[in-house]
Order: structure tokens, then sequence, then C-alpha cells
């Protein structure tokens, strides 16, 4: 009897996402909205920053960093096919005929994960450190709060992008011989 082992408790076929042509449109459509969202929480912050902003507190490149971060990491976890994760025929790091694509695209992916964690981490390290240790008042807390709505942002519009991308059409099919 051919048993399959499964590493979670739960039925993955529970977790598939529908099949809709719509419903992936619609994914894109909400991911480009987060990430302009994201992109414009920021934009704002840094023109008030330099316009009506009277404290001496400002936007820097340290507050751009956890936005380029984020945005790298989007950029990478949205590049990674998913096929390429579980394409591997053996689960070795470096295989015989040197074919290691799903270790490479797995790590890949971490990168991009952890460029995405890092950005948002940091955003609230900028937060801290920045603004609330040294006690400035709301509006000048403000660009510190657009920061991490800006970061926050893009990591949903990451997930939102990512979820959209792996749902395959009604009309595809595998013809893998």
């Amino acid at each position: 009897m051919d048993q399959q082992t499964n590493l979670f408790r739960f039925n993955a076929a529970l977790l598939r996402l529908p099949k809709s042509a719509k419903l992936k449109s619609f994914g894109v459509y909400i991911a480009g909205a987060l990430y302009a969202i994201g992109f414009w929480s920021m934009i704002d912050a840094a023109i008030y920053s330099k316009t009506v902003n009277a404290s001496i507190v400002h936007i820097t490149f340290v507050d751009w960093i956890p936005f380029i971060c984020s945005t790298l990491g989007m950029l990478i976890v949205n590049s990674i096919e998913k096929a390429n994760l579980f394409n591997d025929s053996n689960n070795s790091f470096l295989s015989s005929n040197g074919n290691s694509t799903a270790w490479v695209a797995r790590v890949i992916l971490f990168c991009g994960f952890s460029l995405l964690a890092g950005g948002l981490a940091g955003s609230f390290m900028v937060f801290i450190l920045k603004f609330l240790l040294k006690h400035y008042g709301f509006p000048t807390l403000g660009m510190g709060v657009s920061n991490i709505i800006c970061n926050g942002c893009i990591m949903l519009s990451c997930i939102s992008l990512w979820l959209s991308q792996n749902i395959e059409d009604e009309y595809s099919y595998s013809l893998a011989l």
C-alpha cells in the first residue's frame, strides 16, 4: 500500500485557490493599489517633511532604506515561479546531475521574504529610534507612522500578488510526459 506522508495534519487540498481569471486580475489590481498606497504614503511624508514640517526632524535616506528593502523583497518574491519550488526529483542540495533549481529557488525566496520582513522591521526601528524615543508630537510622529504604513502595504501587496499569480487558469493544462 502506497501511503503518502504529509508534513502537516491538515489536507492541502483545502487550501487550493479557486480557478478564476477574474479573481486573478482582481488580486493583481489589489496588489497594485496597495503598493501605490504604500509608495504614496512615503512620498507624502517626504514632501511634508521638506515643505510643511516646522520641526528639525526630516525624512532622510535612513527613512528610505526600509522602503527599498521591502520593494526589492517584493520583486524577488514575485519573480520566483511556484513550479520551481517543487520540481526537484530528489531532495539533496546538489544532486548528481547538478540540477538543484528547487533549492536555489527556495533560497532566493527566503532572501526575498527576509528583505520584506527586514523592511517592515526596519520601519518600526526607525519609528522607535527616530521619533518615539525623542518624544516628538504627532505631526512629526506621523512621518514615522507613514513609513510603517508604507512597508506594511508593500508586504500586503506582495502577498496579494503572490497569491493571484499562483491561481491557475481554467483552461491551463499540464502537458508533462
